[in-house]
């Protein structure tokens, strides 16, 4: 008790010393005009930026660059990857930057890597384009640590088989150049990855060789035969019109994407269709035999197709474009639908699921009406 009146005569002396200052407004004014000063700075969003690292190269500044990675490369994060450290190999856009060795560690969800450049002519690196690098902060730079005339820099990998934005500050220019590198994820140990790549050079040879006007088999593979050169008409049967369903296998792209099966097969005056599921919302279109079909799901809603099943029992080959990646990519893949799987629509899981919580509300409801009739007659 005598805790608590101490405690309610201190309350009481600062409220009257308050209002005792509430008598002299002007006393308060210079404590005022401080916190005034004070709370721009303390509540700033802004980032100074490292004194001394503000210039970015450009123009004559800037040598040619090259593309980096392989046609079709997906990008992979830390969960495709077994938890390890692995020897990588890593694509560089500049040949003055070039990365001699790398060493990739996958702990904890995350992936960060140790880079070798032979050359001590950068000081810092960034994460990030060379604009930003210029207005961030030194901390956020990555600094060099050099050994035996070797540079070596510990960097955060966001995902495998993806360009990423790197900038280099020269000791010798003291500006900052944009380069991309890519960590590519087929150079990784055999068993290091969840899934299987699909093989990206035969794919790119194929597509450069589509490019060059020779749509002829050029690999030993019939990955040259590209989506707009194959047959366009569906398939005729003898099946009657209506809806039915079909198992449908899938192969291409990274292995990441995959399709729901089995999938809606749609007979329309004797040719067959199929509805696609993908398990992604990010394909906007798909082509097939030279024709595109856009995607017909509602935004947020995993990316669907209706298109002519040209093949049966053997592969399909069809592109689909993806914005997973930033800017849209078309990727080739192989859909095989298998004639003996056709069988009733209410094999589709949900056509299959609508019946069962169908079913499960009947039941609910007899339930509930024979419940009313015995409790009725317990009444009476």
């Amino acid at each position: 008790m005598h805790k608590i009146n101490l405690r309610k005569n201190r309350i009481w002396r600062i409220w009257k010393s308050g209002r005792k200052g509430a008598r002299k407004p002007f006393a308060l004014l210079p404590g005022i005009m401080i916190l005034c000063l004070m709370i721009p700075v303390m509540f700033s969003g802004e980032v100074t930026a490292a004194s001394g690292y503000e210039d970015v190269a450009s123009g004559s500044d800037v040598a040619s660059t090259q593309q980096v990675g392989k046609y079709g490369m997906t990008p992979l994060t830390a969960e495709y990857v077994r938890e390890e450290s692995y020897d990588i190999s890593v694509d560089s856009s500049s040949k003055f930057f070039r990365i001699k060795e790398a060493k990739l560690l996958v702990k904890d969800g995350k992936m960060k890597a140790v880079i070798m450049i032979d050359s001590t002519s950068y000081k810092f690196i960034y994460m990030g384009s060379a604009e930003d690098a210029a207005k961030a902060p030194e901390k956020k730079y990555i600094k060099a640590e050099v050994k035996n005339g070797m540079s070596y820099f510990t960097v955060p990998v966001s995902a495998l088989d993806e360009p990423l934005n790197c900038a280099s500050f020269s000791s010798n220019t003291r500006k900052w150049y944009g380069r991309q590198i890519l960590f590519d994820a087929t150079t990784l140990p055999s068993g290091a990855l969840t899934i299987t790549l699909p093989d990206y050079n035969k794919i790119q040879a194929a597509v450069n060789a589509y490019d060059n006007g020779d749509r002829k088999e050029s690999t030993g593979s019939d990955l040259t035969r590209t989506g707009d050169i194959q047959p366009s008409e569906p398939l005729y049967t003898s099946l009657g019109n209506g809806k039915y369903s079909i198992e449908v296998s899938m192969t291409g792209g990274s292995g990441r994407a995959s399709i729901s099966s089995p999938a809606y097969l749609y007979v329309r005056k004797h040719r067959f269709y199929s509805k696609i599921t993908w398990s992604s919302s990010h394909y906007d279109y798909m082509i097939v035999g030279g024709k595109k079909y856009l995607n017909e799901s509602r935004k947020g809603e995993n990316s669907t197709f209706t298109i002519p099943v040209t093949a049966i029992d053997e592969p399909m080959i069809v592109k689909a474009d993806t914005t997973a990646l930033g800017d849209p990519v078309e990727i080739e893949y192989h859909l095989t639908f298998y004639e003996k799987s056709i069988g009733s629509v209410d094999q589709i899981p949900q056509i299959a699921a609508k019946k069962v919580l169908t079913i499960a509300l009947v039941l609910i409801i007899a339930g509930g009406i024979l419940n009313y009739f015995v409790k009725s007659r317990k009444r009476q």
